[in-house]
């Protein structure tokens, strides 16, 4: 199960870069009032993909620290 989360954060890691990559061809076109907003939408995505990231690190810790029965 912890498995789950480690591949939703994964996710999310990808749609952040996905909206950096997407900022950077607005702002290299010019296009700096598009690419500022796509940047702070990739900078939200950023903070989800983090969080999530350390919700599946927790969720391992968590796991492991169970006892086996």
């Amino acid at each position: 199960m912890p498995n789950d989360s480690h591949q939703r954060a994964a996710e999310f890691h990808e749609l952040a870069a996905h909206a950096h990559r997407v900022a950077a061809v607005h702002h290299d076109k010019e296009d700096h009032l598009t690419g500022h907003e796509l940047s702070k939408q990739a900078f939200a995505m950023s903070l989800r993909a983090h969080k999530a990231s350390e919700f599946a690190h927790q969720k391992s810790q968590n796991a492991a620290r169970k006892p086996n029965k």
